[in-house]
């Protein structure tokens, strides 16, 4: 006696391997991620982890202007594929992202530091020091 009812998984994986996806037309092309940061301060710098997973380093552009940190990258797509092989299938985002937000004080940019470790941009962004008021003496 066989049984007409259809295993969870075998549903699910019903079609994945049939339909080719059409990169780049619209349909099935995945959303552009937003880029997360977790942000600290201390008395005298700001802190910040950027989550760029599968971004190169040389794809990433930071700018600073006064208290707003911009952060861009860009994923690019290997479209270089060997004979006989085709694209069933990507889920991946490809394109540009980019993140910008304002800190409660100048940075020094002159003094701020990044790495790139393990898909996370790292900044050290040090506070600029305020111009301190000063006294002018009358002669």
């Amino acid at each position: 006696m066989t049984s007409n009812l259809i295993h969870p998984l075998d549903d699910l994986f019903r079609g994945f391997f049939v339909r080719p996806v059409n990169i780049g037309s619209g349909g099935d092309v995945a959303e552009a991620p937003q880029v997360r940061v977790d942000v600290k301060e201390t008395a005298d710098t700001y802190e910040v982890h950027a989550e760029l997973p599968g971004i190169k380093k040389e794809d990433i552009q930071v700018h600073i202007d006064g208290p707003v940190v911009s952060i861009g990258a860009e994923r690019k797509i290997d479209k270089e594929l060997k004979d006989g092989e085709r694209i069933l299938r990507t889920e991946r985002y490809y394109g540009k992202v980019s993140r910008s937000f304002q800190l409660g004080q100048d940075i020094d940019d002159a003094k701020a530091s990044a790495k790139f470790v393990d898909g996370v941009l790292q900044l050290t962004l040090p506070k600029k020091v305020e111009a301190q008021a000063t006294k002018l003496v009358i002669e």
